[in-house]
């Protein structure tokens, strides 16, 4: 807060509060003093810059612009000294005399904010915040002090409010939504217990600032989100594995076994191979485990590979399509992408699938993977629903593939 108050400070003077005292045509007895004031504002020197505006405010016989233009130093200069009250009464009264131009009382407006913020009166900082704003202020330094007011009272419903406002405005303008304003945002709609503007909050945060931090948060909110299907584990945690966020013994042994169970021992090789390079696998007190599931992996790959011609005439022949998204996923999973997502396409022409969002969630997972349907892949996974966690899987993968 006070380098925010510092740098306000320097574009008050920088505005005029130094040279008000020449255009005001202000005696000398009072302009130099103010002018010294000025100067030694500006060396850093704010208790010697209040003496001598004490020094010009001594003199008799102010007229009115003369007595403005001593309340507007001795404010700055206050504030600067850190004697908080004294800058508020000399605001207040600059702000009450009736001479500011419309900009100039937003200007003052702002500053009585910030100064009542020092203060830590809530109320009053909100009030002159205000005042500010409806002044036509509109600095990032007096937008970031109503987000704090505002998350000080507990009004999360107004920050929320804000945050949308400012995130929308950046959108609407084709800009990338503040960082900050996103994650007030998300954190508003968390307290007021908004759970689809909170996941909406998250999603823009992963695809404008992809961070560890903001992916684990998303996942995790998918997972516990009400409905949530546990077939979905191993998409969650490929998701994770993208992001770096599968670190853990316990986390490859699991994504390795989920990816067994699902048909899929290509990737489940990939899994262990990444695991042991990584020494979370192969390594401690069990790492005779993990050698056995190793083995697991290379039995059910070669088994997978000798069957597959076979499963995918059978999956032609079937009389719904889905055999052939099954089969086209684990061509898919073998690095075979282009097959893969031929053979899941005719599985969804055919029909009468069990689930047609994971078809098309698997199907756009394939096409990510081949740079000739790269963008048809973003298309497909634009078009996935379902309210289990299917449609959050698949904005995510889009997402991803937007970053890289």
């Amino acid at each position: 807060m006070r380098n925010t108050l510092q740098a306000l400070i320097a574009a008050l003077l920088a505005a005029g509060f130094v040279a008000h005292a020449g255009a005001q045509q202000l005696r000398p007895e009072i302009g130099k003093p103010l002018q010294q004031a000025g100067e030694l504002l500006k060396a850093g020197k704010a208790k010697e810059a209040l003496a001598k505006v004490r020094e010009a405010d001594a003199v008799g016989n102010k007229s009115a612009a003369e007595q403005l233009t001593i309340d507007r130093m001795r404010g700055a200069a206050a504030q600067r000294a850190g004697d908080t009250q004294a800058a508020i009464n000399a605001f207040e009264s600059v702000y009450a005399s009736g001479k500011l131009s419309g900009a100039e009382q937003g200007q003052v407006a702002e500053s009585l904010a910030f100064a009542y913020s020092q203060a830590k009166n809530w109320a009053k900082t909100g009030e002159w915040a205000q005042k500010a704003k409806a002044a036509g202020r509109n600095t990032a330094e007096l937008n970031q002090l109503i987000a704090y007011v505002q998350a000080q009272s507990g009004d999360y419903a107004a920050v929320a409010r804000d945050a949308g406002a400012a995130v929308a405005a950046a959108e609407q303008a084709g800009r990338k939504p503040a960082e900050d304003d996103l994650l007030r945002l998300a954190d508003a709609y968390q307290r007021t217990n908004n759970a689809a503007g909170h996941a909406t909050a998250l999603e823009k945060l992963i695809l404008h600032y992809p961070k560890k931090d903001y992916w684990s948060a998303y996942l995790n909110n998918v997972q516990r989100k009400p409905g949530f299907s546990s077939r979905l584990s191993l998409d969650v945690m490929r998701l994770k594995l993208a992001n770096g966020l599968i670190t853990t013994t316990e986390q490859y042994m699991e994504m390795a076994q989920l990816a067994l169970q699902a048909g899929l021992p290509d990737e489940a090789k990939a899994i262990v191979d990444k695991g042991f390079a990584s020494g979370a696998l192969g390594t401690g007190a069990e790492a005779e485990r993990h050698k056995r599931l190793r083995d697991l992996v290379l039995k059910q790959q070669e088994e997978t590979k000798a069957g597959l011609a076979k499963a995918e005439t059978e999956a032609a022949a079937a009389k719904d399509g889905n055999e052939l998204v099954k089969v086209g996923t684990v061509y898919a999973s073998m690095g075979q992408a282009d097959k893969g997502a031929g053979l899941i396409e005719k599985g969804i022409a055919k029909g009468s699938l069990k689930r047609p969002d994971d078809a098309k969630l698997r199907l756009g997972w394939a096409q990510l993977q081949s740079p000739a349907t790269r963008t048809k892949g973003l298309q497909t996974l634009r078009s996935v629903g379902g309210n289990d966690g299917t449609a959050e899987i698949a904005r995510a993968w889009a997402a991803l593939a937007r970053q890289g």
